[in-house]
């Protein structure tokens, strides 16, 4: 009994097209932390909080450690922020941040990738290659098995 039309094509295109919908979430996370790193402004921060949050049961880790910073921008606002994967080993609390972040919405768009913590661009390079390598494969499974290679 088939459950999708046309076996196991369609399962090799829907999850090659949904690990290539990953892959490209991550890469495009990848070029806002590299342009933030590039162009934004830079400035120091601390970390402010290092807090345990509980992802649910069912997964391997279920507790994760996250880090929220503060900075100042250059028109005196004081904003927070999280950031993916800041290091291996994390960061202290009031620890010492370089803090790049787009001036125009410093509150969504910042980041503590840099000397020191390359973890934010490091990780979803690590996704997006990963992820878009698998996705083709999976792709050309679907063309394969279609017959059209």
């Amino acid at each position: 009994m088939q459950i999708l039309p046309g076996g196991g094509a369609t399962f090799l295109l829907l999850l090659g097209l949904l690990l290539g919908a990953f892959a490209v979430r991550s890469a495009l996370r990848l070029r806002r932390v590299l342009w933030l790193v590039r162009r934004g402004e830079h400035t120091e921060g601390r970390c402010t909080k290092r807090r345990t949050v509980d992802r649910g049961p069912g997964t391997d880790r279920r507790y994760a450690t996250e880090y929220v910073f503060g900075f100042r921008t250059g028109d005196g606002r004081d904003v927070e922020f999280t950031d993916t994967a800041p290091g291996p080993f994390g960061f202290e609390v009031g620890a010492p941040v370089r803090v790049s972040y787009d001036p125009v919405a410093p509150d969504k768009r910042a980041t503590v990738a840099g000397p020191g913590a390359w973890g934010p661009v490091l990780l979803p390079a690590a996704f997006a290659t990963g992820l878009g390598v698998f996705a083709l494969g999976l792709l050309y499974g679907f063309v394969a098995v279609r017959g059209w290679v």
